[in-house]
């Protein structure tokens, strides 16, 4: 163990009244009021409201300046909001932000790490830092190790760690505490193919254990895929929030389909839902038509995205 830090042996606080949720929706994992943040003339956000399903996997999108990251620290109790307010689990953020740091694993866009640590050392930092029993350590970092797939690197310094691999300790990190929600900004930023690969299989793997996932993220075709429900911000405002194709369906947009035949050719097909998807597919396969390949090119996050914002910037 280096000797630049002294992790503490505390034992958990004696057992105090615990406040009692302020929303009791079971449906909901994070609930914001009328959310606005001002710096001076600057309003980085504005008025936000929105509802994000427990168990979901939410994305967060819109260009930089957008909000994304104020929202996301005042989630965490790292920012007090200017008016309105947020839920977490039930718990305000601002009056309640122990309940709410107990109940959320927040990942910064801005890693944040302990250079000067081992990799087991920077986990048994955060397991102090949560009062959380020297006695249950070993097999809580065993197995966060072996979640983010960083078992052979235990002893290995934090800053030799790629960046992919840095990402993974840094969700490890907040997962410390077994929070039942995670918000995650911007984490496959700067990361290779193969490490937002891994990732990716990562955030299906925690939503698959039951936890609330709100993500923000530039690469809009890797939400699409990962993403039960979105929220699409811009210059501070909300400007749609929900499943994609719901809201795809609402702005009365069109997906373009792409079929390839045995033959080796293509067509192309414009339906406005899932519906007519699937009444296409079964119409060619009855007349007979041998699909090999059968694809959205079009009506995704990215064409959504582009339907919607203006490019605005703050």
């Amino acid at each position: 163990m280096s000797d630049t830090i002294e992790l503490l042996d505390v034992e958990p606080p004696e057992p105090q009244p615990e406040p009692q949720p302020e929303h009791g929706d079971p449906s909901e994992a994070i609930r914001i009021f009328n959310l606005t943040k001002r710096y001076g003339s600057l309003v980085a956000v504005d008025n936000l409201n929105l509802s994000i399903p427990r168990g979901s996997v939410f994305g967060l999108i819109g260009p930089n300046g957008a909000g994304k990251t104020t929202t996301f620290a005042i989630l965490a109790s790292l920012l007090t909001s200017t008016s309105g307010r947020a839920l977490v689990a039930g718990y305000d953020t601002q009056t309640a932000p122990y309940e709410v740091h107990q109940r959320m694993g927040y990942m910064p866009d801005v890693l944040g790490v302990y250079d000067n640590l081992r990799v087991d050392e920077y986990l048994r930092f955060f397991a102090s830092s949560y009062r959380i029993r020297r006695s249950e350590w070993p097999a809580l970092i065993d197995g966060l190790l072996e979640l983010v797939d960083l078992g052979g690197k235990r002893d290995a310094m934090v800053d030799s760690l790629s960046r992919g691999m840095k990402q993974r300790l840094s969700l490890a990190r907040a997962l410390v505490h077994d929070p039942e929600i995670l918000v995650l900004d911007e984490p496959a930023s700067g990361l290779d193919p193969r490490a937002r690969i891994e990732l990716r299989s990562l955030i299906h793997e925690l939503r698959d254990m039951g936890k609330t996932i709100v993500i923000s993220s530039h690469i809009l075709a890797e939400l699409q895929e990962m993403c039960s429900h979105i929220a699409i911000m811009e210059a501070g405002r909300l400007l749609a929030a929900g499943p994609p194709q719901t809201i795809l369906d609402q702005l009365g947009g069109s997906t373009t389909i792409q079929v390839r035949f045995a033959d080796g050719t293509f067509e192309e097909h414009t339906v406005a839902d899932t519906f007519e998807q699937v009444q296409l597919l079964r119409r060619l396969v009855e007349e007979g038509r041998n699909v090999i390949e059968f694809r959205e090119t079009g009506g995704g996050l990215e064409d959504l995205f582009m339907k919607i914002t203006e490019g605005k910037v703050q």
